[in-house]
């Protein structure tokens, strides 16, 4: 693993939120001063295609990583665009209800209130 993937898979393991690839780029620039834009995207598809992270797309708005790569789901705040984890609870189960077709996975995306908009008051 170069030093380079190592930063920016550092930097993405430890944020509490889902960073854009321009986020991640100013984060691993603090750091690495050297590093190119493009050594960042290149390195995060890698790191996607390897099932180390997942790509988040969002609508009208620059994709987000995650670093959690099992299946959950996400909630994309109306308010201040924050996207939060969410589980929803056996919901692969119940696609067993459709006999005529096999989910191996799913993307799902909640619109909503996120709970930092919620406890401040900006619902």
């Amino acid at each position: 693993m170069t030093e380079q993937r190592r930063l920016i898979s550092e930097i993405i393991k430890t944020t509490e939120c889902h960073m854009t690839a321009e986020q991640i780029y100013m984060a691993a620039k603090a750091q690495m001063p050297s590093i190119a834009i493009g050594t960042v995207y290149r390195n995060l598809g890698l790191m996607e295609r390897e099932g180390e992270i997942r790509r988040i797309p969002m609508p009208d708005a620059p994709d987000r990583f995650d670093k959690t790569t099992r299946l959950h789901d996400h909630l994309i705040c109306r308010k201040c665009g924050n996207l939060e984890d969410v589980c929803i609870k056996n919901l692969m189960e119940s696609f067993q209800e459709y006999p005529e077709i096999h989910v191996d996975s799913y993307e799902l995306a909640l619109y909503g209130i996120c709970s930092a908009c919620l406890v401040d008051g900006n619902e």
